[in-house]
Order: C-alpha cells, then structure tokens, then sequence
C-alpha cells in the first residue's frame, strides 16, 4: 500500500506540468520559429514553404520556379512533349503498348498515336510496315516479305526468322510450284490439240495423245525463258511422275526435260541433248546414250541435270547419275512436257516441283 506521502508528492509533480503547460503559456509542442524547414527526400526541394518535386512536377522542373510550357510535363527534372491519347497522358517517344508500330509524337500529332518508320524493330523477326508489325525484311531502306529473293542474287531470300535485316541463303530457287498457275510464275506453254493442262494439289499434269488415223498428235510444252545463267554451270532438278509415254523418235519425245529451248520445238542443238522419258528408259533424244530405268512406275522421281564449268552435262535420278555428255549448250530456257507432235508419241506427266540450285 503506497504511503499517504508517497501520494502527495506524485499530486504535485502532476500540477507542476499542468502548470508549465497552463493558458499563459506557449504551447508545449510549438516549434522553435527559428529551425527552417528543410525537404529531406532526393529530387525534393523546399519551394516557398512547400517541398516539391524537381523532377516530376511541371510548375518546378528541375528547380523551383522553373515551370514547364503548356502541353509539356516534368520527367527526370526535364520538360518534356506530351500526348494526351485516350484521355492519358503520353510521353513523346511512347510506343503504344496495343501496337508497337505506332508511338507518341507530338510534332505529328498530340492527340493520336504516329505510325513508326517503315522497317523500325518491332517484335523479334518482324518489322514495321504501314504501321503494323509483320515478319518481314528491311534491307537497303526498303521493306520486303518474307520469302521475297534478292533482287541482285536469286539464291538469297528473306527469312525473317533468320534475319531482318540482311538476305538469307538459300539452297534452290523454286522456277515452278506445283499446283499454282504456270503463267503467273513465268511459265508459257507450248501447244497443239489435243491435249489437256490441268492442276492438282501439289502438282500441274499435261497430257496429250492423237486422234485415231490422225497424222500429228497433241503437243503440250511449258517453257521458262532465263531460268538459268548460260554462261555458268548450273543443275535443274525436276520432280516429276511420268504417268504414261510412248516410245520417243529420235530427236523427239512425248516426255522429255530439255536444258535448252528455243521455241517452239528446240532447235537441232537443243533437240539432239534433249533428254527423252520412255516407259523403261532415258536417255540423249540423239539416241548417243541411254540407261534403263522403270520410268513409268507410279511414284514421283527427282530428274537432276547438272553440267559443269567444263560444259559436261550428267543427268540423275534421286541421285543417282545415269547419263553424261560434253560440250552441252544452253540459251538459258528449258522446257518440259511432250516436245513433239509426232503421231502416237504422246505423254501425261504430273510436275510436282521444278528448281534451279544455288552454288
């Protein structure tokens, strides 16, 4: 139990506060009007009695007093341009986040996104193009699509994936799709009644054959001028499945792949290297060489002609070669299909692919 003089003094330590802190006196918690008042926070100063921030508010930017122009704000202690898009506030230089094609640029426009530069970096493997990100090349300042080839180099293309920015290899360029309109790719064809060209999936078939009695048959040859360089070596491969065929004559054939053309049947030079397609054989159309060979078996083969530096021509099949000749010329086009309008020398042939290799 406390003492009664215990409890008398603790009475007077509490009226002698309540007294220190009574009406005439000043407040216990009053400031010493002679401590200034500092902003302790960086990028804060003390502007007129009020801590702001330098680098973020437009009226002080980067210094009190320094107010920014209208249509500008404060960031980094810099005045800015601004956008107002979409009732925001955009930074110029902004992209927009729904289109990395577009960005804020106020000298174009304050209210509206701005189309980036065509050929800007956009996502990985894609560029800009009309103000929209796409997986397309640009090289030399010019924009193109994806697969398009160089126009100086047929044997490089555009692999976005690969590169935006420069020309990709490439290991063939494609002189015929199958399935896919010759004419729009650079083919003509060559022809006299009957015959018939037709398309499937994946391939073009050409057909002919004669009229009973008939003194000609039908003729059905499509040709691609400048499908190779005459001046260097090449190889042509030419997937192909020959249906049915008669026996060629010579310098003739109802089947055949010619590695020069001159219109509208090959000239003597072209005809004699021609290369014919019977049922059981290929061979040279001048009958100099051939090699045995189920031609007619149902399944697509890969017709290869390659001829050298030294002008010494092979033709294979899948790989394997079967035919050789020196001295083979060329005018740059070659032909395929039945080259002749010999009576009963007709041919159906389905063209899955035809392609020139690169070095």
């Amino acid at each position: 139990m406390l003492s009664i003089r215990s409890t008398v003094l603790s009475c007077l330590v509490v009226l002698g506060l309540v007294a220190g802190c009574g009406d005439t006196s000043p407040p216990c918690d009053t400031p010493d009007a002679s401590v200034p008042v500092t902003c302790d926070s960086v990028g804060v100063e003390l502007c007129g009695d009020s801590c702001v921030s330098i680098e973020s508010d437009p009226k002080h930017c980067g210094g009190c007093d320094k107010a920014c122009a209208t249509g500008e704000g404060c960031e980094g202690g810099v005045c800015v341009s601004l956008c107002q898009i979409d009732g925001k506030q955009v930074s110029a230089g902004a992209v927009n986040a729904a289109n990395s094609c577009e960005q804020c640029t106020p000298a174009t426009s304050v209210t509206a996104w701005t189309q980036r530069a065509d050929g800007t970096p956009c996502n990985p493997g894609q560029v800009c193009s009309a103000g929209q990100c796409t997986p397309k090349c640009f090289i030399d300042g010019v924009v193109y699509a994806a697969g398009a080839p160089n126009p100086a180099n047929a044997c490089e293309t555009c692999v976005p994936a690969t590169s935006t920015t420069q020309w990709t290899a490439r290991a063939s360029v494609p002189l015929l799709v199958g399935g896919e309109d010759i004419t729009a790719q650079g083919w003509t064809a060559i022809s006299q009644t009957p015959n018939t060209l037709t398309y499937g999936a994946d391939y073009v078939r050409l057909e002919t054959s004669t009229i009973s009695g008939g003194r000609t048959s039908g003729q059905l040859l499509i040709t691609r001028a400048n499908a190779l360089d005459a001046t260097k070596p090449f190889k042509i491969h030419v997937t192909m499945q020959v249906e049915s065929v008669n026996n060629h004559n010579q310098l003739d054939s109802g089947a055949a792949i010619l590695g020069s053309f001159t219109s509208p049947a090959g000239n003597s030079t072209d005809r004699s290297q021609m290369i014919y397609l019977d049922s059981g054989a290929i061979g040279w159309a001048d009958d100099t060489q051939s090699a045995a060979f189920p031609v007619t078996d149902g399944a697509y083969h890969v017709y290869e002609l390659a001829v050298n530096a030294a002008k010494v021509a092979t033709v294979s099949i899948d790989g394997v070669a079967k035919l050789t000749r020196n001295n083979f010329t060329t005018t740059g086009a070659i032909a395929i299909g039945d080259q002749t309008n010999d009576p009963s020398v007709d041919g159906a042939v389905r063209i899955k692919s035809v392609e020139r290799l690169c070095p």
